[in-house]
């Protein structure tokens, strides 16, 4: 072998080595991830992913061009979701590429301009958005031959829907809207560690604590960003000696008292602690981008917490839920809040919606 040659195959032998490395890695997958398997058609979309839907560690899914509003909500079981769409179940149809209201209390199935043609390695799961949780809007996917709600099987091919349930708010949706993201994870999901985080009843720059949404507001237009006045739709809450008691069935934004730090190798969901500690449920969103409150002084936790069935009092410092963290295969190009990022909540104390007029404690 010649000088040449045998520089030539040593400077080949790393590259090969990294790339076999990359594809076994287990976790979920980062944005460069992302964009490589947009462009091998495992997820695709008429007319294409959009750059700004490809976040450090998930996907915005967008809502497509119908509604169907259901009769109930349901699962498929080992049915195919269009199979189930007849006149037992929906009610009517809604078009989307015109605009309509999502209304309170109804149940409604939105397919996805997203469809999925994963591996046999790759499985994803959805939440929703945290601007969606923070109206109080209900939203969770569901794929073909489902058992189970927002778990999408390794190596799954069809489409994808948004069953939408606005809870305080009705909403005025269109065609592109983004409510659910979705992260696509290879391997098994495996939690490294986890965090209690607890509430904060002591404000710092003002005595409000969080708010309470009105019910019979109006309707909060999903393309006005930043354009509906807090007033119409929130009471700001106000706690007594570090305490508040929430009304059964009324819904709060409160925040957590510890600030959130995302490694730049891992991401994070909000879970549920001990039924037995409380008469609610404190999340609804609740993913974390890798690099959240790494760049920024603050970065709490907001909570969207409903009581269940009866008054509940929550003092300040009181345990409310937990972050289980899990490993990226690889850190992201861009983190949450960094520059070149489409972060809305970096550096987040307590927030309101991006519907929202700016209105931060």
């Amino acid at each position: 072998m010649t000088k040449a040659k045998s520089l030539k195959a040593a400077t080949k032998a790393p590259a090969k080595k990294k790339a076999a490395e990359t594809v076994s890695a287990v976790g979920v997958l980062p944005d460069a991830e992302l964009k490589d398997i947009v462009k091998s058609g495992a997820v695709f979309a008429e007319g294409g992913i959009k750059p700004d839907q490809i976040q450090p560690a998930s996907l915005d899914l967008r809502l497509g061009k119908v509604a169907f509003r259901l009769r109930a909500s349901f699962l498929p079981g080992k049915h195919v979701v269009a199979d189930r769409l007849d006149d037992s179940l929906v009610m009517h149809t809604l078009d989307l590429t015109r605009g309509a209201v999502l209304e309170t209390g109804c149940v409604y199935l939105v397919p996805l301009q997203e469809r999925l043609k994963l591996p046999k390695d790759l499985s994803a799961a959805a939440n929703p958005k945290s601007s969606t949780g923070r109206i109080d809007v209900f939203v969770r996917a569901v794929s073909d031959r489902a058992r189970a709600f927002d778990g999408i099987p390794a190596g799954y091919q069809g489409e994808l829907y948004a069953e939408i349930s606005p809870r305080t708010f009705s909403v005025l949706a269109r065609t592109g809207d983004r409510l659910l993201q979705l992260r696509i994870r290879r391997g098994v999901q495996t939690a490294v560690r986890d965090m209690t985080f607890s509430l904060d009843l002591h404000p710092t720059n003002s005595d409000i604590v969080g708010y309470r949404a009105k019910r019979h507001s109006r309707v909060i237009d999903l393309a006005a960003i930043g354009a509906h006045t807090v007033e119409d739709f929130w009471e700001p809450v106000r706690a007594r000696e570090g305490r508040i008691v929430l009304d059964p069935g009324e819904f709060y934004i409160l925040a957590s008292k510890e600030k959130i730090v995302i490694p730049l190798d891992e991401a994070a969901e909000m879970a549920p602690i001990a039924p037995e500690l409380g008469e609610f449920r404190a999340h609804y969103a609740g993913f974390f981008d890798p690099g959240f409150g790494v760049t920024h002084s603050k970065g709490k936790a907001v909570l969207e917490v409903r009581s269940r069935d009866v008054p509940f009092i929550l003092e300040d410092g009181q345990p409310v839920g937990r972050l289980v963290f899990e490993k990226l295969t690889a850190k992201p190009d861009v983190p949450y809040g960094a520059a070149g990022s489409y972060s809305t909540y970096a550096g987040q104390g307590l927030r309101l919606s991006k519907y929202f007029e700016a209105a931060e404690d």
